[in-house]
Order: C-alpha cells, then sequence, then structure tokens
C-alpha cells in the first residue's frame, strides 16, 4: 500500500507499507547533482555528501557511525548525476532512530573547517580510485564530447582543482540553496506505522526552510559526430560508442528497454552471443541507456585487445545496420519483454530497492510509477513501436566514439573509426 503527502514545509514523502518485512528502508532524496552545477564548483555536490557524515551538532562522526552500526543498520549515501541521496536500513523497530539521525545529518551538519580540508584528501584519494578505472575514464571522455558546454559533461567528483579549490564558504552557498523542502522526497519502504512514521518525519524535519523552488534549467546539447581517445598504459582497450537517446518521461523508453535488451543488454542479447561468445573477440561487451529530464544517451561498450579493435567495430556496425534494417522477430520481442518484467520484478523485492524506486520516481517524476503501470507498458510495446525507437537512436550523424587504452597512433585509429561508423 502506497502513501503520498507533504509536510508542513513542504517536503513530499512517499512511503510503501509493507507488513511481512521485518526492516525498513528510508531515504532522503535531495535535488542536487552535477546537474546544478558549473567548472568553477564541480564536485560540490558529492563533497556535501561526505560532510554530512562529519559531525552535526548533537553528534560527532564516530557517533553519526556508531548510532546504526551499533543496531546492526546501514548507512550511506551517493551523489549521482541530477540528486544525492542518504540512507538508513534498520529493523522495523529502529525507524524512530533513522529519523532523526538523517534529520540531525541534513539539518545539523557542522562543515567544519578543519574537517572539510581533511576530508579533500579522501575525496582526492576517490577520484585517484576512479581514475583507475579505465572503463570510467572511458564514459567520462564520452561525456565530455557528448554533453560539451552543459554540467552533464562534468565528472561527479569533481577534479583535483575543484576540490583543492572549494571553501566552506562556497560550500554553505550551495547547501543554503539546494537543501530546501521544495527539493527534497523522503521515501520509507517496510514494516512501519504510517500515522506515527509521518507526525516524526514532521517533528524531525521542520526546521528545512520552504523556499520558492527556481525551475531548473533545460538542457538540451546538441548532439554531432565526434571522435577521441585518451593514453592509458593498460593492456585493454576499452571503447563506447554513445548515441542521442530518449528523455526520462518519454514512453519511448520502454521499446528501448525491450530493444536493449534483444541488441546488448543482457548475455543473450546480439552483441554478446555473435562477438564474445560465437567470436571470443571481447571479455566484456554491453548497450544500456542513461535517461535524463530534457534527453538521454544510447551506448555500446567493449572492453578488447588493441589489435581486436577494427573488427569488433566493423561487427558493431554490422549488429547495427542488421536491427535497423531488419528489426526484431515476434519472439524476440515476447521473450525480451519477459525477461524485463522479470528483472523489475526480483529487483523490487526488497525493502531498499522498493525505497529507492518510490524515491526517484518521485523526486525525478514527480510521481509514483506503480509496477502494475510499468508491466502494462511493457506489454503494450509492439513492433511499430520498436523500429520507430531504432531509427530513432541509431542515427550516425549524432555518434559520438571515445576509446582509452595503449595506443601511439591515436590519428590513425581515428579515421579507422570514422570510416567504418561515420561515413
Amino acid at each position: 500500500m502506497y502513501f503520498e503527502d507533504r509536510l508542513d514545509n513542504g517536503i513530499k514523502v512517499v512511503m510503501e507499507k509493507i507488513p511481512i518485512a521485518k526492516s525498513v528502508s528510508i531515504g532522503v532524496f535531495v535535488n542536487a547533482g552535477i546537474i546544478k552545477e558549473d567548472k568553477q564548483i564541480n564536485g560540490i555536490s558529492h563533497f556535501i555528501e561526505h560532510m554530512l557524515f562529519k559531525g552535526t551538532k548533537n553528534r560527532s562522526a564516530i557517533e553519526i557511525a556508531q548510532a546504526i552500526d551499533s543496531i546492526g543498520g546501514q548507512i550511506n549515501a551517493y551523489t549521482s548525476t541530477e540528486y544525492t541521496c542518504y540512507y538508513i536500513k534498520v529493523l522495523d523497530k529502529h525507524l524512530p532512530l533513522a529519523i532523526e539521525l538523517l534529520s540531525d545529518m541534513i539539518t545539523n551538519s557542522l562543515f567544519d573547517e578543519e574537517e572539510i580540508n581533511k576530508e579533500k584528501g579522501v575525496v582526492k584519494e576517490e577520484i585517484k580510485m576512479y581514475l583507475d578505472s579505465p572503463e570510467d575514464v572511458t564514459y567520462d571522455l564520452l561525456s565530455e564530447m557528448m554533453f560539451e558546454g552543459t554540467p552533464l559533461s562534468l565528472p561527479i567528483l569533481g577534479s583535483y582543482d575543484t576540490v583543492d579549490n572549494l571553501n566552506r564558504e562556497t560550500i554553505l552557498e550551495f547547501y543554503n540553496k539546494n537543501y530546501l523542502a521544495n527539493d527534497m522526497v523522503i521515501s520509507i519502504a517496510g514494516n512501519f506505522d504510517y500515522n506515527g512514521t509521518f507526525k516524526l518525519l514532521n517533528d524531525s524535519f521542520r526546521s528545512v526552510p520552504a523556499k520558492n523552488k527556481v525551475e531548473d534549467l533545460s538542457i538540451n546539447p546538441n548532439f554531432k559526430q565526434k571522435v577521441d581517445g585518451c593514453y592509458k598504459d593498460i593492456e585493454q582497450l576499452n571503447f563506447c560508442i554513445g548515441m542521442k537517446g530518449i528523455k526520462r518521461d518519454s514512453d519511448d523508453i520502454y521499446p528501448l528497454l525491450i530493444m536493449n535488451n534483444i541488441f546488448g543488454g543482457s548475455m543473450s542479447s546480439r552483441l554478446f552471443q555473435r562477438i564474445r561468445e560465437e567470436r571470443g573477440l571481447v571479455y566484456s561487451i554491453y548497450s544500456h541507456i542513461a535517461s535524463f529530464k530534457d534527453t538521454g544517451i544510447f551506448t555500446i561498450y567493449a572492453g578488447l585487445g588493441r589489435e581486436q579493435l577494427i573488427e569488433v567495430v566493423q561487427l558493431i556496425r554490422k549488429n547495427i545496420e542488421d536491427m535497423k534494417k531488419n528489426l526484431i522477430t515476434k519472439d524476440e520481442l515476447e521473450r525480451s519483454k519477459e525477461q524485463l518484467k522479470g528483472n523489475y520484478i526480483l529487483g523490487l523485492e526488497g525493502t531498499f530497492s522498493r525505497m529507492l524506486d518510490l524515491g526517484k520516481s518521485k523526486l525525478l517524476l514527480n510521481r509514483i510509477v506503480t509496477l502494475d503501470e510499468v508491466l502494462e507498458k511493457i506489454d503494450r510495446v509492439e513492433m511499430d513501436d520498436i523500429e520507430r525507437v531504432v531509427h530513432k537512436v541509431f542515427n550516425k550523424d549524432k555518434y559520438n566514439i571515445a576509446y582509452v587504452g595503449n595506443v601511439n597512433n591515436k590519428e590513425k585509429i581515428n579515421n579507422q573509426l570514422k570510416e567504418i561508423l561515420l561515413n
């Protein structure tokens, strides 16, 4: 059973009661991510996420950790492109503590100058770890190319320089501007009493200020053909093709998800079977979707040896052409629908996954997308829908190509990739 309401200060609340559960998960979703940043303060959303764990007026950093560890719960947070989420999962009897602790972190964090300086070192180590992952570096390069001139081109963690340049004044300015009741959603899933929980939320989060919401700027990148590579002394080459995808609230998301399953989104997909299993040319190859408020991307990734690059790219092109010319079979359509429905249902079995699904839906779409609605929209997809999204996505005029690896002949590779994919 779903509940939707607003606290007295305007914070949106979504809850799902699951009486048979022994646990409860709560998340506070804040409309603050790189979408709100510029180059000068890139990484500030993620840095604030770290700082909310570093001490409040009522608790030290160790006391925040001990409060949840001592009851066997889980506490964490993450920053994404469009929002930041702080969450706790506990046994149902400990929900009041989880609510009080999250509200303390959100409303009473100190942003101590000494802790800020220490945390800069922590975040820079996290950046180093990220840079040691060539797959992540490839995706960052692709985002820089595809979303050039927009906040979506920026890395979530920021850079060494932008993190170094953050100061308490800048951090508090961003926090006070974005951590507002109008820009928050609280999501709860599990076994709880609705009336008592809602009253506790009202009491705990009442000090979050409510201000007039400023409408977010639209972000509509100018997608055009680009190719770029980055040298990294590693054994494997990491390769991506990015294409203009579908924005988040479009019904074309569902046929795109079905097509993606068949094309490269699963172990039984065409790319995986034809290039890895039948040819043995790659270890990893897949396609996936990312959707945002105003735009989206469809990406193909391959991890392969340098000597296999041209053959693999030719095979990817061949599979794209086959999809555009012949689409999919009726059998593939039905199997993909069942696969998508099964994955979705199985992915929502825990209180944590339910909490995340509800919170993101309310924050990003301003409504709860129910399980029945998702299943119905998947079932309604027909072959005409598949044809429409195939020709919308596989448009070579908007292809972007990024690669990272031990390559010294970048100009030659760029020309070969252009010849195969862009001409």
